[in-house]
């Protein structure tokens, strides 16, 4: 039975607001909270609060360009491209002009940017360029972050690198805006921004639960659903549907039973620009349309004529398993803050109603939102743009800290890559960092570029157009080297952008050099086949080949893309290579071993020499057997074998490992032990085996919460006194919370703007002074400015040549002539006066 509930909701009335050209434009809530933020605007950090329909980027950006205390260009971030493009050409027009005007946007491939230009609508990737080119972004007044309740990756790190930034500009604003702060914690990370809320404007949406049958079809369920909705309500439909596959199967269910004056449209991220807009243009008069969307959907775009929305309560998203090296696409359950975004299309325009393919319990169940993509992404990219940028991601501020085993995987990624050598860029990685794509696919271009010069023609034409053919998307079944073949024309524009990057003149592909290409890039994807269609691949997994795929039966495969589902990982798009190829182009990858290896199959541990590719056994030679008991502790033999150094520890681990290492060197009274590496892993038996129970690759060892386990050693009063006597962070007299840095044989750090310790005359102390703490004294820009054990005498000493230096390049902030007797402060001048 469907249950109904009326969406309670704000409808404003009377409030006409115009644009620069006298236009009238949409009465907006948002012109009631102008007063609030026209105050707030007065502070560096303002939060806006406002739900979709209240005109925060359809009509606030262009007040913004109006306020005389607003020097400046204006770049307002929006994380979706067909978003970014819709919003820059709604805002141009309310002006009379077109996009390139005094509205512009810009995004990868893309720019409608002219001189007369204040005000630039930007994608993700362009605004972290941006910061990276210019750290101080001479010229731009004030940084809008749109939708950042999406919490997309490069959005976090743009944030980030403009916080930053701003620590060297203090004239420079940040705005982030979102439809909801519940969750957020952005005060945490913001804790002076001025917050500003302001009410939506909706329609009442009346809701309907109707539970589907987990056992049926997707496709037909949303196809009843919505033409059941259709028939008891006017106006025109947007489905959610987790993604292009589902969208696919229900377009194919509808076709032939809708009425013919309905148009089917999906709405997804790698359509072409034109089918994007005929999803979101208006229909003829008499005519309905059904726009079947995933969750790009949810928020930015005004989609004409929608009053129904059916919801089937799933999305896709990305999670990467940092052990596999692989991001695996999984259909989940939204969350409400998703569920509420979703509902709310559905009364933009006008009253409307909205079916939920689920029961209001499971909707109290919901999760309040999705994670950010900071936590389930791979991090190469974002590991590359903070070593271009100078920062240890760790140390970046970020509303979610990157995940250690993430971290561990992108570094490990690029330094095999050559791209990164401990938290440097090489020379090498810095060219591939500016060509401004993937790592791996930038690897794979300038290797391409050496091997042409080298006399390999062919070799760079083949690699831009497998980079054009990735970056499309849409792989199909069958050799990747026939598929740009096949779609060489359509093509052509994309590889043409990349001969002109690479200073290179257009050439034809020849197909000969992409198995070699992707076994240098990707030499952890090459496969062997196993039985039938079964691979497996040099970094440890198992493949198979989608059914009737054209590659079956091939030896060996050099691997562009793997999918994953609920069946198991699978070969998306591929090229065969011979071993002959892989000797001449990537001799380096190959080895001889003596190999103790657990073999599932057989249910034992076997001793060869080996002869391989990676992980790819391509030779093997019987060597001596071994004992049983061997076989029995095979994992936990390797983990004292290759010793503590070996062991994956994430930063977390390795920072509570030191302050028990310093517990035992300085507590002993209070019942803490020295830390002995050798003598931990002698004991491994009995603290790490029972954690070792269901895994059977090294790389597997990287999922265990290795601070935890350290914790565990622990009884219950240790842990609180640990945390007590040597805590992982100190409270400062100014509140902030300043993490302290332990250190191998050396006195822990705690790196502190110089500011926030004036009126301290002595050094902090630790474990009830056995333990003195080093003061790193940072400058405004959290640069080391003076290391010292002794504050009292660095007041009295050295102080006076650090505030010569820094005054000049920091007036805006205190530098007084008695630090000692000054209150601490992490404040502007100005900040203080207000």
């Amino acid at each position: 039975m469907a249950v109904t509930i009326v969406l309670s909701v704000c409808f404003w009335h009377n409030i006409t607001l115009f644009s620069h050209s006298g236009k009238s434009v949409h009465q907006l809530p948002i012109a009631e909270a102008l007063p609030r933020l026209r105050q707030a605007l007065t502070a560096s950090r303002i939060i806006v609060e406002a739900p979709p329909g209240a005109g925060k980027s359809t009509w606030l950006p262009l007040w913004l360009l109006e306020q005389s205390g607003l020097a400046g260009r204006i770049i307002m971030l929006e994380p979706r491209r067909l978003a970014a493009r819709s919003i820059a050409q709604y805002l141009a027009e309310q002006l009379g002009e077109e996009p390139g005007g005094r509205v512009g946007y810009r995004m990868r491939g893309e720019s409608r940017i002219g001189r007369q230009t204040r005000l630039e609508v930007v994608t993700e990737g362009v605004l972290t360029r941006m910061l990276q080119a210019d750290p101080e972004l001479e010229g731009v007044g004030l940084l809008i972050f749109d939708e950042f309740h999406e919490r997309s990756l490069q959005a976090d790190l743009a944030l980030a690198f403009a916080l930053e930034c701003q620590a060297l500009r203090e004239d420079l604003k940040i705005m982030v805006m979102s439809a909801t702060l519940e969750g957020l914690a952005l005060d945490r990370l913001l804790p002076d921004a001025e917050t500003v809320s302001s009410a939506g404007r909706s329609f009442p949406v009346a809701l309907h639960y109707q539970p589907r049958n987990l056992h049926s079809r997707l496709d037909e369920a949303m196809g009843r659903a919505i033409l059941t909705t259709m028939e008891l309500h006017p106006g025109s439909v947007l489905a959610f549907l987790p993604g292009e596959r589902e969208i696919r199967a229900v377009r194919d269910w509808l076709s032939d039973r809708v009425a013919s004056a309905v148009e089917l449209r999906p709405l997804y991220g790698r359509l072409t620009l034109a089918e994007q807009r005929a999803a979101i243009a208006p229909v003829a008069a008499g005519r309905r349309k059904v726009v079947l969307a995933t969750n790009v959907a949810e928020t930015s775009l005004t989609i004409d004529g929608i009053s129904i929305v059916v919801d089937s309560g799933l999305e896709r998203q990305a999670q990467f398993d940092p052990a596999a090296g692989i991001t695996r696409l999984q259909s989940r359950q939204i969350g409400q803050a998703s569920a509420t975004q979703r509902a709310g299309r559905a009364g933009r325009l006008q009253p409307g109603v909205c079916l939920r393919l689920w029961s209001q319990e499971q909707q109290a169940r919901l999760a309040p939102r999705r994670p950010a993509e900071i936590e389930q992404s791979c991090l190469a990219g974002f590991v590359l743009e903070c070593a271009a940028w100078g920062a240890e991601p760790e140390r970046l501020p970020l509303l979610t800290p990157p995940p250690a085993a993430q971290l561990a995987a992108a570094r490990r990624q690029l330094e095999g890559l050559g791209l990164l050598a401990g938290q440097q860029l090489t020379p090498f990685g810095r060219r591939v960092w500016q060509l401004g794509c993937e790592p791996w696919l930038g690897q794979l271009l300038l290797t391409a570029q050496a091997w042409q010069q080298q006399g390999r023609a062919g070799a760079l034409a083949d690699a831009v157009y497998l980079v054009a053919l990735l970056e499309e998307g849409r792989l199909e079944k069958g050799p990747l080297s026939g598929q740009i073949l096949a779609r060489q024309g359509r093509l052509h524009p994309a590889a043409r952008r990349w001969f002109k990057r690479l200073n290179q003149p257009d050439a034809a592909p020849v197909g000969q050099y992409l198995g070699p290409l992707l076994a240098n890039a990707c030499p952890d994807w090459v496969a062997l086949l196993r039985q039938n269609s079964r691979y497996q691949l040099a970094g440890g997994l198992s493949a198979d080949l989608p059914p009737d795929s054209p590659l079956t039966g091939k030896g060996m495969l050099a691997v562009a893309e793997l999918s994953s589902n609920d069946k198991g990982i699978f070969i998306q798009g591929a090229e065969p290579v011979s071993v002959a190829q892989l000797q001449q182009f990537v001799p380096a990858r190959f080895d001889e071993r003596a190999h103790l290896q657990w073999d599932a199959d057989a249910d034992r541990v076997r001793a060869e020499r080996q002869w391989c590719f990676g992980g790819l056994v391509l030779q093997r030679t019987p060597l001596t057997a071994i004992s049983p008991e061997q076989k029995a502790r095979c994992l936990l033999d390797e983990v004292v074998r290759r010793g503590w150094p070996a062991l994956p520890l994430g930063e977390d681990a390795r920072q509570y490992w030191l302050r028990l290492t310093l517990a035992g060197q300085k507590l002993a009274d209070f019942g803490f032990e020295p830390c002995d590496e050798n003598r931990w892993l002698a004991e491994a038996e009995h603290w790490l085996l029972p954690y070792l129970a269901g895994l059977g690759r090294w790389e597997e060892l990287s999922r265990l919460d290795w601070a935890a386990i350290f914790r565990s050693r622990l009884d219950w009063s240790q842990q609180q006194l640990l945390d007590t006597l040597l805590p992982g962070w100190l409270e400062l007299a100014t509140g902030t919370r300043a993490a302290i840095r332990y250190r191998q044989g050396e006195d822990p750090v705690l790196p502190v703007q110089l500011q926030e310790m004036f009126g301290q005359s002595g050094s902090p102390e630790l474990a009830r002074g056995r333990v003195p703490l080093v003061l790193e004294l940072l400058s405004p820009a959290r640069r080391p400015l003076q290391v010292t054990r002794d504050l009292a005498a660095f007041w009295a000493g050295s102080y006076q040549d650090v505030k010569k230096e820094m005054k000049g390049r920091y007036p805006k902030h205190v530098w007084p002539d008695d630090p000692a007797n000054t209150a601490p402060t992490r404040h502007t001048k100005r900040q203080m006066k207000h």
